[in-house]
């Protein structure tokens, strides 16, 4: 029979609840502590968690004493110190929501987390397992017969409003780049399986936020901007973001291409902002463009309407949350994303802020 997994949670504003919901759709598994300081956000948490116990701080949560891992779903910038915090006390095999990290100065600590922690440490990429997503990872090399370029965009809604409102600054996200876009650069890695070199960037603050003040300052964070990130393969990627583009009718289009063809995907964003009055929302797609013969194949790749309705990451929460369950159980060797693996993605959005800022190239090699 297979055991049940007892989880511990730390955040459970929105993304934190999207957890839960995927961990209620999972057999064998049961929430059973939650650490979330927001008075509005426990109460929301109670409602879909209701046996879970409820406690004040992380070292309480640590005291669980039938916890088997943990679930990081805290604002960006309290992730290292939930860490180190956890490893101190202790360690389990843990779930941590991106990005890894805010601050280049915090790879150093992350680093001596990778040497020394005795259990795995799964970082949160849900993209990775958008279908769409999964099936054109699961083709792309047949279809172009090896990537050259590959070009992501995201025409997407403004930040939504967060608990504290710590997603307006910089300071407590590491920048649009890393909060919003790490998942991008993730999958960059991933699709060119090859390590970035350079990183070029232009982008700005033109329409969201700007009438916005938060103890009299002025949210700080990008809302659009281009990309191009050099690859030690030779391989190039580019990023489009644009945050008041909601009226699109795919939030994400992904495009691989290679010297046999090309290869698309395209993902709809969550269904819950999608104009009723259109009627059903777009159904997620991948297209095949080969060279010879010409003539693309579109394939529709359907998600489970149980899985929409638990999230909005297009039904990803759960395929990541079937891989941590096997993780955590045993039946695999290790994480899909690896700490060294959510440390690239933040570098990356790190180098793309940075040289959004400077005008400039930089070279990975600089940041650490």
């Amino acid at each position: 029979m297979t055991r049940t997994i007892h989880y511990g949670i730390i955040g459970c504003g929105m993304m934190g609840q999207e957890h839960l919901h995927n961990i209620a759709l999972l057999d064998n598994t049961q929430v059973v502590g939650i650490y979330e300081p927001d008075a509005e956000m426990v109460a929301k948490a109670s409602a879909i968690a209701p046996d879970a116990q409820m406690v004040a701080s992380v070292d309480a949560l640590l005291e669980i004493e039938t916890l088997d891992c943990l679930v990081i779903v805290s604002p960006n910038f309290c992730h290292v110190e939930q860490l180190e915090q956890i490893a101190a006390k202790r360690p389990l095999p843990l779930l941590v929501e991106k990005p890894l990290f805010t601050d280049a100065a915090d790879a150093v600590r992350i680093e001596a987390l990778r040497a020394s922690y005795p259990c795995p440490i799964w970082v949160a990429m849900e993209y990775r397992y958008m279908p769409p997503i999964a099936a054109l990872l699961d083709s792309a090399d047949q279809a172009t017969g090896g990537i050259q370029m590959l070009s992501i965009r995201e025409h997407r809604f403004p930040f939504l409003e967060k608990v504290g409102d710590w997603n307006r600054f910089n300071a407590k996200t590491g920048g649009t780049f890393v909060e919003k876009c790490c998942h991008f650069f993730d999958l960059m890695r991933l699709v060119l399986k090859s390590d970035p070199v350079r990183v070029m960037a232009s982008a700005g603050q033109a329409v969201n936020h700007l009438e916005e003040r938060y103890d009299g300052a002025t949210p700080d964070i990008l809302d659009h901007g281009y990309v191009i990130v050099d690859f030690a393969s030779g391989a190039r990627a580019m990023l489009e973001l644009c945050m008041f583009a909601e009226g699109a009718r795919y939030q994400e289009e992904i495009s691989a291409v290679g010297a046999k063809g090309k290869i698309e995907a395209l993902v709809p964003g969550p269904g819950r902002f999608w104009p009723s009055h259109l009627g059903d929302a777009p159904v997620p797609q991948v297209i095949i463009s080969p060279r010879d013969p010409k003539g693309p194949e579109i394939k529709e790749v359907p998600v489970d309407a149980a899985l929409l309705a638990a999230g909005d990451h297009n039904g990803s929460t759960f395929y990541q949350h079937q891989g941590f369950a096997e993780l955590v159980r045993g039946q695999r060797d290790r994480p899909d994303v690896s700490l060294q693996d959510g440390a690239w993605a933040v570098k990356i959005g790190l180098a793309a802020q940075r040289s959004a800022a400077t005008g400039q190239a930089v070279l990975l090699a600089e940041m650490g």
